[in-house]
């Protein structure tokens, strides 16, 4: 005998479509145009939010996240999915690090919609970053924020960043990352070689960094931590905000700049 699976309607999705005074078919067309706005093409199609509004697929992939995210104006947690503890938002911990909001849904179940939202090779991360990092400077008894911006590339789990030439707030100091991504977890180290003429005259610094990537996939937040030049351990927040998913010349052209203050 077969047991049939109950599945629990998502009501707020409904609610919001009704709201926006949408069919399942025009929603559906909105989250296509949303995703050709973006630059991420998508196919969903009228079959699709049917699935999303009975509860047979509760988590929707990244690309299709973007795209409620954008049609709706509301975040993805705030549209009834049964999002993972691991895919809530990221924020501040108070003391420098990160942490995932509180009071999200228990772990989905193991339906073939319900996976992790982490990029795999058609959800990929390669793509323009702007990386911020804050350090204190013990000499100087102060705090710093230091902004790259890096081209990642993503190799299956692997994922390798780069800073562009002359796209950071230290001039001449590039930054190298080397990372795993498990699921939503990011995991691996970084690099950065300080310009000679610089304050650090020059010095290698070296250390690990872990960062959990949001629902979007279009930021990364987390800590680094590495040795101060008295060998002691240091640590500080570190996020990835994705810029652009291009890595034509063009577009590495475009962003071999320094961050400016909006972060962009």
């Amino acid at each position: 005998m077969t047991e049939s699976v109950q599945h629990s309607p998502n009501d707020v999705l409904r609610a919001v479509r009704i709201g926006l005074r949408m069919s399942q078919d025009d929603l559906a067309k909105a989250l296509r145009q949303a995703g050709d706005e973006l630059r991420e093409p998508n196919d969903a199609s009228k079959r699709l939010v049917q699935r999303w509004e009975s509860g047979v697929s509760r988590v929707p992939r990244p690309v299709y996240a973007r795209a409620l995210e954008r049609v709706t104006g509301r975040p993805l947690e705030s549209l009834g999915f049964t999002l993972p503890v691991p895919m809530a938002r990221v924020h501040g911990d108070g003391s420098g690090g990160h942490d995932m909001d509180a009071g999200a849904p228990g772990i989905a179940g193991a339906d073939r919609d319900s996976r992790p939202i982490a990029r795999t090779a058609e959800e990929n991360y390669s793509g323009i970053w702007l990386s911020r990092y804050e350090f204190f400077s013990s000499s100087r008894e102060q705090s710093f924020t230091a902004a790259h911006h890096v081209v990642l590339l993503q190799h299956g789990n692997r994922l390798t960043a780069q800073s562009l030439s002359h796209a950071s707030t230290n001039p001449d100091s590039p930054l190298s990352l080397d990372l795993t991504v498990d699921r939503n977890v990011v995991t691996g180290t970084w690099t950065e070689q300080t310009a000679p003429d610089g304050y650090y005259q020059g010095a290698r610094y070296h250390g690990a960094i872990q960062l959990l990537v949001e629902p979007t996939g279009r930021r990364m937040a987390g800590k680094w931590v590495g040795f101060g030049k008295d060998f002691d351990v240091n640590t500080g927040p570190w996020e990835l905000r994705l810029l652009d998913t291009s890595t034509a010349k063009a577009t590495l052209e475009r962003y071999s700049r320094v961050p400016d203050q909006q972060g962009r």
